[in-house]
């Protein structure tokens, strides 16, 4: 594309939906990276509210801070599938919100512990500020596209006022005020789009949406090699802390082959699956990262550590994995799959949220899970090779 001659910038335009070949970019990768920090210390958050009995507080809490983590990842991934042009503009916008995302994670924990969002805020504010820059820049150039971007240019701006005004509010009307703000944020992306769809890359969405799962998932193993790490330290739980590390390595493993079995970009086909598709992922995301929190508290169980005691430890895991077997399943799967797989995958959802009633839960899950995988391997998808239509 041609390059001011003044300023050396791309001219910002929409990208070609059917563009060959197109991938995720080096800065979208350098970009996931600060959002590893904010997810892991997420799900410690959530592990230390959890083993300390602070259940309902600690999932409540996990679930609105992960609301930020998640969509301010989402907004720059479908902003970029639509404008990227990775000029020096670009990129410097990008790196702001990277940078908003760290200061970010620095709040996450006072939210937590005091229940002060005021770090949290300012950081959320600071990345969707930088990105509304970005929605302003596409309106020059958006062709049909132009009101749906400045739609979401002044809806962002606008909830972001919100969110600062929120800050100066009494306690007792602040939660009420958090969740009118989640509404009105989602509900940018809705009204702009209806107005005038910007256009995205199914494939290179899907692709997006995969590799936060891969991130997510890495908590996952890290947990694994934490009940590893313990068992060294820990002679008289070594058995069972090395049968946590392989059997969480079992069920990371069965997770990953889930999600990548159906054909990802075959589900976002229109404006309304898109949304769906895109808003949907957020339980899968954020039953990911409390999976590694739940294995944590399993960890501090066995080696008595934790004041959360079985059966009730033990759902602090099955929860995630159910959510997120079960959500990937409606988003991807479900449509996709014959009667078998569309019977085997939500019925092994509900055995796995039932097994802290059985004497060993987590054994059990990773049978489950690998019955499943078993299955989908037998039942293979319509078609893994790319056709005239996908392209």
């Amino acid at each position: 594309m041609p390059t001011s001659s003044r300023f050396g910038l791309v001219p910002m335009r929409p990208r070609d939906p059917h563009e060959s070949g197109r991938t995720a970019s080096t800065l979208e990768l350098f970009f996931d990276l600060v959002f590893v920090v904010a997810v892991s210390i997420a799900a410690a958050q959530l592990h230390h509210e959890l083993v300390e009995g602070h259940i309902l507080d600690g999932i409540v809490t996990y679930l609105i801070v992960f609301f930020g983590i998640w969509w301010a990842w989402m907004n720059f991934t479908w902003f970029a599938t639509s404008f990227d042009t990775d000029d020096w503009l670009y990129r410097v916008l990008t790196i702001v919100q990277m940078g908003g995302v760290l200061v970010l994670a620095s709040g996450i924990g006072p939210v937590f512990e005091e229940h002060d969002f005021s770090v949290l805020i300012l950081a959320y504010v600071v990345m969707r500020l930088a990105l509304v820059a970005q929605w302003l820049r596409a309106s020059r150039g958006a062709g049909s596209a132009r009101r749906a971007t400045l739609i979401y240019a002044g809806g962002i701006g606008l909830v972001q006022v919100l969110w600062l005004t929120a800050l100066l509010l009494p306690a007792g009307l602040f939660p009420v005020a958090l969740v009118l703000l989640f509404v009105a944020e989602i509900s940018v992306p809705i009204v702009a789009d209806h107005t005038g769809s910007t256009p995205w890359h199914p494939h290179h969405i899907t692709e997006r949406y995969g590799l936060f799962t891969l991130i997510l998932l890495g908590e996952s193993l890290l947990a694994s090699a934490n009940a590893i790490i313990e068992a060294v330290h820990d002679a008289d739980a070594i058995g069972p802390l090395i049968s946590i590390a392989v059997l969480t390595l079992i069920a990371t493993a069965a997770l990953w082959w889930i999600y990548f079995w159906p054909p990802h970009h075959r589900a976002i086909n229109g404006i309304w699956s898109s949304l769906v598709y895109g808003y949907g992922h957020y339980f899968i995301f954020a039953a990911a990262g409390a999976f590694s929190a739940g294995i944590e508290v399993e960890i501090d169980v066995l080696t008595g550590h934790s004041q959360l005691h079985q059966p009730w430890a033990s759902f602090a895991y099955t929860v995630p994995l159910a959510v997120f077997v079960v959500g990937i399943w409606a988003l991807a799967i479900r449509s996709h799959a014959d009667q078998i797989v569309n019977t085997v995958i939500p019925g092994a959802a509900l055995l796995i949220l039932v097994d802290p009633l059985i004497p060993v839960p987590f054994a059990l899950t990773a049978a489950i899970l690998a019955g499943t995988i078993v299955v989908l391997v037998w039942r293979h998808p319509i078609d893994r090779r790319v056709t005239q239509t996908d392209v």
